[in-house]
This record gives structure tokens, sequence and C-alpha cells, in this order.
């Protein structure tokens, strides 16, 4: 083991990247949330040897990449499926699975490059390197356009007691709180006794069981539904191959077969995102007939379709990615335009370069999307009993205090996405989790239709009460809800975050002050 530790390769690179790939067991769909407490102890055993064998301070920079290059890699690799189903993009697969996972791991060698000088088998050590770590997790949320994907919270998706706190903490929080807790078994090498370390712990232990008792008794609500109005969630599973094989006019006649319209129930049909392959939301009024046949004037559709303004002027012509409902004439009654677009997915980045080299966006059309300048909460009207719904677009649902305003109180949140760009790989798995703590941090219900996606509707505490897994082709029904009720995080957000970080800097002052 020593021959090992002293072995640079071996310390610096292939122990902290087998480390890294190995905790992304720990989200969905695996959910091995134990590995945690080997990992993250592991990889403080590793900065600790560096330390030791007073190494240049830059190798804590390295470790810290190396670890971060693992777990991005392997928890992100899905990203490179979406550039499988176009040629001119196939050349770029080998840079995306290596370029993003880099890019996305100098947040961990920064934060441990910062942590590593100081590292003790200290309670006070344990607190900072849990800190450092959670702001820069906020930091890769929220730089650039942000991509706040796997975030150590995600790994208790699995579990909807442990994650009620969101209501109260948000997910930033939680992530921060998450990592301390699995550091704990690091104090405890070759310090097995140490009674400082065993309160510590079983502090610990009794807030995370605290935790638990009050999200069992959380999860015990019962929420209210206006049985006059029905919500019906469309999942096709249809693959990209049977877009380009089929016509658009199959495609609906499918989707009209499988919604089942009864046409004195008033209902709200959920269709995923991408359903119109070919069409803009200015020449739908083609299948008018198909749908006024179809549907009646109890019926509304919502759907994801591109759009794009009515200028005049082509040079000045935005496309967008929207959202819409429409009734069964096909007349727009809302629309809303995509905020937080995927880059390469939805928009190219250095458009003008990249253009040029025969590049254009993954799906389909050659234009970039503009992005959408507001997200409105959409009244139904009074034929719909004035329910209130928030739009979202496929993965604007991983924003954690970000999807609505606090004066906002939606009795609903609607999530339209099409994850069959991703295979059947994690990614799908992954996407719904975010869908789960975003009800529980708002305390919303969220209806989510995905395409080769799981599509469910979600309550509150972030139970299913309708689920379809990925590559289940079906419908979900359940009534509309009331409004809940406000949360702490939905008035106060990331404020909270701010107010644990003072909590944590006081705390971790004190200890280091007190050796402890």
């Amino acid at each position: 083991m020593v021959k090992l530790l002293n072995n640079r390769l071996f310390t610096l690179l292939l122990a902290p990247f087998l480390l890294g790939s190995t905790t992304i067991l720990s989200f969905a769909p695996y959910n091995i949330t134990f590995i945690n407490f080997i990992t993250f102890p592991l990889l403080l055993f590793l900065i600790l040897s560096i330390k030791n064998n007073n190494n240049n301070n830059r190798n804590f920079f390295y470790l810290g990449t190396a670890f971060g290059f693992g777990f991005f890699l392997f928890g992100n690799y899905w990203i490179s499926i979406s550039l499988t189903h176009d040629e001119i993009y196939k050349a770029l697969i080998p840079f995306a699975l290596i370029l993003i996972p880099l890019f996305l791991s100098l947040f961990l060698g920064i934060a441990i490059f910062i942590v590593g000088p100081y590292i003790e088998k200290k309670i006070f050590f344990v607190l900072f390197f849990s800190l450092i770590i959670s702001i820069f997790e906020f930091l890769r949320g929220n730089i650039l356009t942000g991509f706040p994907w796997n975030l150590m919270a995600y790994t208790w998706s699995w579990s909807i007691e442990t994650i009620q706190i969101l209501s109260l903490v948000g997910t930033y929080s939680l992530s921060l709180m998450s990592i301390t807790i699995f550091c704990i078994p690091f104090i405890f090498f070759n310090n097995l006794y140490d009674k400082k370390n065993i309160i510590f712990a079983l502090i610990i232990f009794l807030l995370f069981s605290g935790n638990y008792l009050y999200g069992i008794n959380k999860t015990k609500n019962n929420y209210k539904f206006d049985e006059n109005y029905i919500i019906k969630i469309i999942s096709p599973n249809f693959s990209l191959e049977e877009y380009k094989k089929n016509s658009e006019i199959e495609q609906l006649k499918q989707l009209i077969k499988l919604s089942n319209p009864q046409k004195n129930k008033k209902t709200l049909f959920i269709w995923p995102e991408g359903i119109f392959y070919d069409s803009y939301l200015q020449d739908i009024k083609k299948y008018k007939k198909l749908f006024a046949n179809a549907f009646s004037n109890n019926h509304l559709i919502i759907l994801g379709i591109n759009n794009f303004s009515n200028s005049t002027n082509t040079s000045n012509k935005k496309y967008f990615n929207s959202l819409v409902i429409l009734n069964n004439e096909l007349e727009i009654l809302f629309k809303y335009n995509k905020i937080n677009l995927v880059p390469f997915g939805e928009f190219l980045p250095f458009e003008h370069i990249f253009s040029k080299l025969g590049f254009k966006k993954v799906t389909p059309g050659y234009s970039s999307f503009s992005p959408g300048t507001v997200r409105e909460i959409i009244n139904l009207g009074s034929n719909w009993g004035n329910k209130l719904i928030l739009p979202l677009i496929c993965y604007e649902i991983i924003y954690s205090g970000k999807i609505k305003k606090k004066n906002q109180n939606p009795d609903l949140i609607i999530n339209i996405s099409e994850d069959a760009w991703f295979g059947d790989s994690i990614g799908p798995y992954q996407h719904y989790a975010k869908a789960i703590y975003r009800a529980v941090e708002e305390g919303v219900f969220i209806a989510r239709s995905a395409n080769k996606g799981i599509s469910s509707f979600i309550d509150p505490n972030g139970r299913a009460l309708r689920y379809l897994n990925i590559s289940e082709s079906g419908t979900l029904e359940h009534e509309m809800p009331y409004f809940s009720q406000k949360t702490s995080y939905s008035i106060y957000g990331n404020k909270i975050f701010v107010l644990i970080i003072l909590i944590y800097i006081f705390l971790i002052i004190i200890l280091k002050k007190f050796k402890i």
C-alpha cells in the first residue's frame, strides 16, 4: 500500500479517477448511496498522502481533476449519444466524451487545490472540505449557462423520506450536508476511539435520523384535487428513427389514438416535446380537421414545437423551442419560448465560426434557437377553473431555485421532454430525478411527459402518483390538483444556502481554534 501511495501516477491520477467513476454508482438508476461512505474518505486519504509526502500543492489540483474526470465521464457520457443521430457530429463524439467532463472536472480540481494544504484528520477539516466542494458545485450550476447535473444531493433520489428537507433548505444545502456525512469515516482512520469524533458522529447520526422522521411525517400529507378537470399525460415512446421513417401525420394519428379523447370530459392532454418533427407552429393549421374530429371544446392540448418570429426581414428572424397550449381548432391559446437552451443541442456557440465548418445544432433545423425572455404563470381561464400552470421544457427542470419566482403559485408545473436523444443510457433516469427534487423544493405537483424517458405525475412530496418507465408507451390520468402551500425554500431560495454556508464558516473557525 505504501508503495502504491508513493507511486505518483497511482496517487494523482489512477486512484482518484477510479474513485470518481465509482461514485457515479450512487446516483440513479443504481442508487448505491452507501458507496459514498467509501469513495469520499478514500479521496481524503489520498489528499492526506500528498500532503504527508510534501508534494507540490499543484498536485492537489491534479488529484481533484482526476477524481472529477472519472465522475463526469461516467456520469455524463450519455451526452455524446445525442451526437450519433447526425453524421456531421459523429466525429465530435470523442471530444464530447473527453472535453465536457474535463471542463467540469476543473471545478473539483480547483476546490481540492484550495482545501488540500489544510487537510487534517479533524472535524473542522471535514466541514471545510464539504463547504468548498459545495460552493464549487454551486458555481458549476451557475457559471455560463450552468450545468447543475449530479449534485451530490441527488444520491438520495431513491429515498423520499430523506429528501423532504429540500422543502426547507434546497438541493445545494442538502449537497453540503451530504458530503459532510459521507466524509465522517475519514476522521476515524487510525483514531477510532477519539471521544470528540464519536460525539460528532453521534450528533450527525441523530440529525440524520431526525430528518428521516421529519420526512416520514411530512409524506403523510394529503392533497386536494379537482375532479372536474383531468390531466392526461401521453408517452408515445417514439424512436428518432420512427420520426425519420414515418410521416408527421402518421405520428399524430398514433398520438391521438393513444390520447383516446372522451368528448364530454374536460381534459388537459400533455404531449411530449418534439412531436412536430417537420412543421413549425405556423404550419400546423393544415392538421385542423384531424384535431377537430378527434378533440372537442372540452379539451386542451399541450405540446412542444419549433416556432419562429414573424419578422419580414430574414436576417432578423428568430427561432424558438416552444411549449404551446392549443384548443381542438388548433388555435394558439398560450405560448412559452424556452429560456434555458442546451449548448450545441439547441444553439451553436460561436455560430459564425462553426456554421462555416458545416456544423449546426443537434436538433432539426440549421438555425440556432433564441432564448425566450420570461417564464410566466399561465391561467387556463374561467372555463378551466382559473387553474394556474407553469411551463418547463426539457432540462429547464434541473435548475434548483430558478424555475419560478417566489410570488408564483402554480397548481401544476408542466415539464415536457424528448429523451430519445440519449438512448438506453443513465441520462433519462437522472433527468427524472431532477423533477422529483423540484417538486419537493417548490411544494408543487409536476406533470412530466417525456418521450423515451420517464413520464410521471409527481406530488409535492416527490412521490410518483402515476408513472411510466423508460420505453413504455401509454397514458397517465389524474385529477387536476390544487396549489398546496409555499415551502420555505420556494420563498427564500438559495439565500438559505448562503445562511448555511455562514453557519459552517462559524463552526470551522471555532473547531479550528480548539483543534477539534
